[in-house]
């Protein structure tokens, strides 16, 4: 009797110990092949490259590398000099074109007030053609003015966003020329974080979806939803090889690789302990409403169990 109650405890064991393998092996399969997460993330950010308007050598530097600057302040000036003397020139020819509209509309009046006798026809023509040059001329002068004005306000480059300045390496003394950016900065309100899902995951992320955030070397994650998913990524058989003929690549009949799917989560929340930074590395996962993995509770680990022991039912295997 003793010997039947080891025997049987022996099995009882044995079986608790293959079954709690077999779970535990088949929920690290489901986490590494069918829950939606991916360690292969990383942050992302938009940059604004500034560049000047008007070209001269740079005679002041306001910021310095990694500085955080506001929207509107001011980063660097350019030597004003020579647009000051553009201005005070555009100015003058500005008041000579005023004084000749005035000169020449006051001899158009006269010779509107003369009769026929005293003035012909065609001199009040002449007249009044004079004046009407002379009204497009002074408009002229006004436009080259304000554009004077304006080069010279442009000689202060200012900043468009509000971030850090990034990888500063102008100096004073540098000659910046015209619509070549030479300052970066960082919008602040603009992080997002690329997750690239392999594709057999894709069919469990939909829009909308709260995301987990995990960046190496913080403890605490951020949170973040779905906003998209990219609906085409490049592939190597679409180019041409030799003799403009498509170069296919071999494909294994045992082993093949899942495509990688970029996908674009908007961070909604960072804590104040983590420094987050464009290129960290991320690990993202898609969670449910309390905050779990996806496919975490017991009841979906054996329901897919069960289906897939015994081929029967759907379960909730989304």
């Amino acid at each position: 009797m003793f010997e039947k109650a080891r025997r049987a405890l022996q099995y009882t064991t044995t079986g608790v110990i293959l079954l709690i393998a077999l779970i535990t092996a088949f929920v690290l399969w489901d986490y590494y092949t069918s829950a939606p997460w991916t360690r292969n993330g990383q942050v992302r950010v938009q940059t604004v490259n500034i560049a000047p308007r008007v070209s001269g050598p740079i005679i002041g530097l306001h910021v310095h590398d990694n500085q955080f600057v506001r929207s509107g302040e001011v980063l660097y000036d350019i030597d004003p000099f020579d647009f000051q003397i553009a201005l005070a020139t555009a100015t003058a020819v500005a008041e000579q074109r005023q004084a000749d509209l005035a000169l020449k509309m006051a001899q158009q009046n006269r010779r509107d007030r003369l009769t026929d006798a005293a003035a012909s026809r065609e001199e009040k023509q002449v007249y009044e053609a004079t004046a009407a040059v002379a009204r497009a001329q002074y408009a002229q002068a006004l436009a080259q003015l304000s554009q004077a004005k304006i080069n010279l306000e442009r000689t202060h480059i200012h900043s468009t966003v509000s971030g850090p300045v990034n990888n500063l390496i102008m100096r004073v003394g540098d000659f910046a020329t015209a619509g070549q950016p030479n300052i970066t900065v960082i919008d602040q309100h603009s992080y997002w974080v690329d997750g690239y899902f392999e594709e057999t995951k894709i069919g469990s992320v939909n829009i909308g979806d709260p995301v987990r955030i995990d960046l190496m070397g913080f403890h605490e994650p951020l949170e973040g939803h779905v906003v998209s998913i990219t609906r085409g990524i490049a592939t190597s058989n679409a180019s041409s090889g030799v003799q403009g003929l498509p170069s296919v690549d071999p494909v294994y009949t045992w082993v093949r690789l899942a495509q990688r799917i970029p996908v674009r989560v908007e961070i909604d929340r960072i804590p104040d302990t983590v420094t987050i930074a464009a290129g960290m590395t991320a690990t993202v996962t898609i969670v449910g409403s309390k905050g779990h993995r996806a496919h975490d509770t017991l009841q979906d680990v054996f329901e897919r169990l069960h289906d897939t022991l015994f081929g029967i039912g759907a379960g909730t295997h989304r």
